[in-house]
C-alpha cells in the first residue's frame, strides 16, 4: 500500500509540474514557428510502452540527481517525460501496466 501511495504521488507531482507549464506553452504555440517544434519534441515520448515509463519513474525516483541525465540518455526531457505519463494516466489498463513496472524497478 505504501508503494502505491510513494507511486501515486510522484506521478500526481510530474502531472502537477507539466500542468505548471500548459499555459505558457499554449501562449507560446499561438506562432506557427513555435507550434511546429513542439509536435516534433513529443513523438519520442510517444514511442516509450507504459512499462517503459515506469522504470523511467523509478529509476529517477532512485537517482533524482541523474533525472536530465536518464530522460536524455531516452531521448527526452522532463515536460515530455510529464507528457507521455499524463496520456498513460488517461488509460486505466496503461496506467496500470505503468504503476506495475514503477513497483518492480523500485
Amino acid at each position: 500500500m505504501k508503494t502505491l501511495l510513494t507511486s501515486s504521488a510522484i506521478v500526481m507531482l510530474v502531472l502537477a509540474a507539466g500542468c505548471k507549464n500548459n499555459p505558457s506553452s499554449t501562449a507560446a504555440s499561438s506562432g506557427s514557428y513555435n507550434a511546429t517544434p513542439s509536435a516534433q519534441s513529443s513523438a519520442p515520448a510517444a514511442s516509450l510502452s507504459p512499462e517503459q515509463l515506469g522504470t523511467l519513474g523509478a529509476q529517477i525516483k532512485k537517482q533524482p540527481n541523474d533525472a536530465d541525465k536518464i530522460l536524455a540518455d531516452h531521448g527526452l526531457n522532463e515536460q515530455q517525460f510529464a507528457a507521455a505519463v499524463r496520456k498513460v494516466s488517461e488509460n486505466p489498463a496503461d496506467a496500470k501496466r505503468y504503476a506495475t513496472a514503477y513497483k518492480s524497478a523500485s
